[in-house]
């Protein structure tokens, strides 16, 4: 059974051969053009003047556009309708297209593009959180609140109080494969789009709208990404949008894609936060009550901003039962790119918030942080602040587990050695647990579909609505395929997402790409499977029940016959084989208003032990040894999902201590390039990495072969590296360090002065 074998990703040969065909590599019709977008030089204002006469004269412009040369909806928002294709004359922030240039080659557009005299009338732009506090601009009218019980009296009745207030940096997405779509107008006005998209019916939506025309109209076709993290899930709108109305124009094909520049300036990043807590406990640590206020600094339009900041309140537990809590988010609007969907979409902002609350607890005390956080540690039964029931939890016994094969208790005693000898270099350990909520929070996307067909050969065509940004989404459910008919993978082809076959789909985003898409797949496949066994049933008169697929072969009682000869034989008896398949999440219900509910099917849990080493005269500081345990259910394919369990915690841990986006005062983005934004290398990795999959791990849930979801929960490992580095700050004196993130050497450095001075 091709279940749970640990293949290699079905583009993997393709991949390092320089094969695999994204958006770019498509073969260009030869009479395409391509397109780029003039930007605003300011944050926030109005353009008084836009001379386009010397971008038009410029050698292989074809067209210039603004938006009043727009055929449609000027919007390519995924929600609000609140983010224009091009500016109507007000600018909202630096970056922000302002007109299109269509050329006969990328560089001609991109050169164009800057020759444009544009005057403009500055105003002063909001861009920080106290910003927008103090000008009162958000996008609701007041903050969210989620309450259970009193939290304010709890805290007030407990032995001990901590308070403080956290910065947390938002993240570029930095995926490999830049923003990228191709149209190819067709006859009738109809259009083909190719896009590098997390969420093809999106881009469907929005290109009809801006051609006013139906959605039956547009076919998106996706292949592959080249890295998604959610900066795909609705940022490449504008491209598509821009190509489809270049192409309508026209007559030609249209192509656009951001150069590395562009894409950081123009695109959105992860939100941003500041998050203040108060929290009550007694000797043990035990949380009585606690009060966060979270801030999101969501950017110019609201884009995916709100359940952002949703799924930040909702992870404001992480894996502690809060008795009494109170949890208040206010998403801000400021001069800034619009902040996006990014692995963990907010979940985990609201991660480090309740760590740093139980890191803060424990150094108080001068407790082990281990023994605090196990102290508060979920038993099923317990309702977490939105009320939802937690039946799964697992933490304890993963933990016991992790903590001897990683040897925390004999290493933490090794480093307090280590640091009581040793001035100048400090070591920090500290063990963190996840618990992640599956599914999306808004109910209606919880639905996939799938078209399969099965050839009079024996051959297998697979179509799902999820898409493949090298997450290995496509051979785990081609493995599903594979598994219903009981054939080798070499009879299943993974086609290109195309919403011609398969319609509606929801992104593939919140870690349920396999949950759902597999699930869809499935119940195609049982489909067909179904039908040949009722055919070759009734021809050997006996009953579908003895008709078993395995390894090939089918066999009817005690006859047997290959997969191939099977399907033969049922398409010679006009047997249907093509089936559709539908899934839809059971038991979720969510009232974001009230905050109650079951947001979630499941929980995927998972924790994470981090030994770092800084140098306290520079604020210099390295991972030494990561070890991982992991719940990813009964895995679909080990060696892909321990793949993304290695790459979230890398990812995960950059974002805590490398990657840092800065802006000036007049709000330009200064970390736009690899030389001034540092994503990790492969020397930040450990140098120890051990990674393993808990071998007791089952979905208790029917989920797709009971597995669970591993696309953004080990992100939230990393959170470990930033405790770690906590705490070997927190070994140069007695006070507690009050690290923010990312923690540069810069942000360490001035860590252990304070600690110091104190």
């Amino acid at each position: 059974m091709s279940i749970s074998k640990p293949l290699a990703h079905d583009a993997a040969r393709l991949h390092v051969t320089g094969q695999a065909r994204y958006v770019d590599d498509i073969p260009t019709p030869g009479a395409a053009l391509h397109l780029a977008f003039g930007i605003s030089a300011i944050a926030r204002g109005t353009v008084t003047t836009l001379d386009l006469d010397p971008v038009r004269a410029a050698p292989g412009v074809v067209a210039v556009l603004t938006a009043l040369d727009l055929p449609g909806a000027n919007d390519v928002s995924p929600s609000a309708h609140d983010e224009p294709l091009l500016s109507e004359g007000e600018v909202f922030y630096l970056g922000q297209p302002l007109f299109l240039v269509v050329a006969e080659t990328h560089l001609a557009a991109r050169k164009a593009a800057r020759l444009a005299e544009v005057g403009y009338r500055d105003a002063t732009p909001i861009l920080t959180i106290d910003d927008a506090l103090a000008a009162d601009s958000r996008f609701e009218d007041g903050p969210r609140i989620y309450a259970k019980g009193d939290a304010q009296k709890a805290i007030a009745g407990a032995r001990h109080v901590v308070e403080g207030e956290m910065e947390i940096g938002g993240q570029e997405h930095f995926y490999l494969e830049s923003q990228a779509a191709m149209v190819v107008p067709l006859e009738g006005g109809d259009m083909l789009v190719h896009s590098s998209t997390q969420h093809p019916t999106e881009i469907q939506h929005k290109v009809a709208e801006a051609l006013a025309v139906p959605m039956n109209a547009v076919r998106v076709e996706v292949r592959r990404m080249g890295g998604g993290f959610g900066g795909k899930e609705s940022q490449g709108n504008a491209l598509a949008v821009a190509c489809a109305v270049a192409a309508r124009l026209t007559g030609r094909p249209c192509k656009m894609r951001y150069d590395r520049d562009d894409d950081m300036i123009i695109t959105g990043k992860r939100h941003d936060f500041r998050i203040t807590y108060r929290a009550g406990f007694d000797d043990e640590g035990r949380i009585a009550g606690v009060d966060f206020v979270q801030y999101a600094r969501c950017g110019w339009a609201q884009d995916l901003s709100l359940p952002v900041a949703d799924r930040a309140m909702l992870h404001a537990d992480n894996a502690y039962h809060l008795p009494h809590a109170r949890i208040e988010s206010h998403r801000l609007r400021t001069h800034t790119q619009s902040a996006t969907a990014f692995r963990g979409f907010g979940g985990p902002q609201g991660v480090v918030g309740i760590e740093r609350v139980l890191d803060h607890i424990a150094h108080a005390l001068g407790k082990d942080p281990l023994q605090v956080r196990r102290a508060n540690f979920y038993q099923n039964g317990q309702t977490t602040p939105y009320h939802m029931v937690v039946e799964d939890f697992v933490l304890d016994e993963m933990i016991e587990e992790l903590t001897e094969t990683a040897e925390y208790h004999q290493r933490r005693a090794a480093i307090a050695e280590w640091n009581a000898a040793n001035p100048i270099l400090k070591k920090g350990l500290a063990l963190t647990p996840v618990k992640f909520g599956i599914s999306f929070t808004l109910t209606h996307l919880n639905q996939a579909g799938a078209l399969v067909h099965v050839y009079q050969d024996g051959s297998i065509h697979m179509n799902h609505g999820g898409t493949e940004m090298g997450q290995g989404l496509f051979q785990k459910v081609a493995q599903v395929a594979a598994a219903s008919f009981g054939v080798g993978m070499d009879a299943v082809k993974i086609t290109a997402t195309d919403t011609a076959k398969v319609p509606n789909t929801s992104a593939t985003a919140a870690s349920s790409g396999s949950d759902l898409n597999g699930m869809a797949v499935k119940a195609a496949c049982d489909t067909i499977r179904d039908r040949i066994a009722a055919h070759l049933a009734q021809t050997h008169q006996t009953e579908p029940r003895r008709v078993h697929f395995e390894n090939g072969k089918v066999f009817v009682g005690d006859d047997e016959m290959s997969f191939a000869e099977a399907v033969q034989s049922a398409y010679l008896a006009r047997v249907s084989l093509s089936a559709t398949g539908f899934y839809k999440t059971p038991k979720v219900e969510w009232d974001r208003i009230a905050g109650r509910g079951r947001p979630f099917f499941y929980f995927a849990y998972g924790a994470a032990v981090t030994e770092v080493a800084i140098d306290t005269l520079t604020g210099e500081n390295r991972i030494l040894r990561a070890d991982i345990l992991h719940d990813a259910g009964a895995s679909l394919n080990p060696a892909l999902d321990i793949g993304q369990i290695e790459g979230g915690y890398v990812q995960g841990a950059g974002w805590l201590t490398t990657e840092e986006l800065v802006w000036n005062s007049k709000g330009r983005l200064l970390t736009h390039a690899p030389s001034t934004y540092k994503i990790p290398a492969c020397s930040d990795r450990p140098d120890v990495f051990r990674v393993a999959l808990w071998n007791k791990g089952r979905n208790a849930e029917e989920t797709i072969y009971r597995s669970k979801a591993v696309g953004e929960p080990p992100l939230m490992l990393g959170i470990s590296a930033l405790m770690a580095l906590s705490a070997a700050v927190a070994a140069c004196g007695t006070a507690y360090p009050d690290l923010d993130a990312p923690a540069t050497a810069e942000q360490v450095l001035r860590a252990v002065h304070r600690v110091r001075a104190a």
